[in-house]
């Protein structure tokens, strides 16, 4: 005897796994190298940390600090150096609003 889903049971379901916050998903058409993790959470992040950036460093770009989503809560991922793509500029990652939840956007050269 095959059991059908009510109603209820579909929401009670969706309930269950609405709190999941970070999803790992490769695209179809991208290899592994292009693999990606889209995190989204709750709650908007804290406010950022007053984090002056060091002295430059030739060579590298300064990615500032920023709030991850980590076990159920925002953690202070503090700033450091990454190596300059020439003809590039560094976009720092940063939260964005999508509905009642936040998204973050990686940090990328553009």
């Amino acid at each position: 005897m095959r059991k059908t889903r009510t109603p209820l049971r579909a929401a009670l379901s969706a309930a269950v796994l609405a709190p999941v916050i970070a999803l790992s998903f490769a695209a179809l058409h991208s290899g592994p190298a292009d693999a990606q993790t889209v995190i989204i959470a709750p709650s908007a992040p804290p406010p950022l940390r007053a984090e002056p950036p060091p002295p430059p460093r030739a060579g590298y770009a300064w990615d500032p600090g920023h709030w991850r989503w980590a076990h159920g809560g925002y953690v202070w991922a503090p700033g450091h150096w990454r190596p300059v793509r020439a003809g590039y500029r560094w976009v720092p990652g940063h939260w964005v609003a999508h509905g009642p939840n936040w998204r973050w956007v990686e940090g990328h050269w553009a």
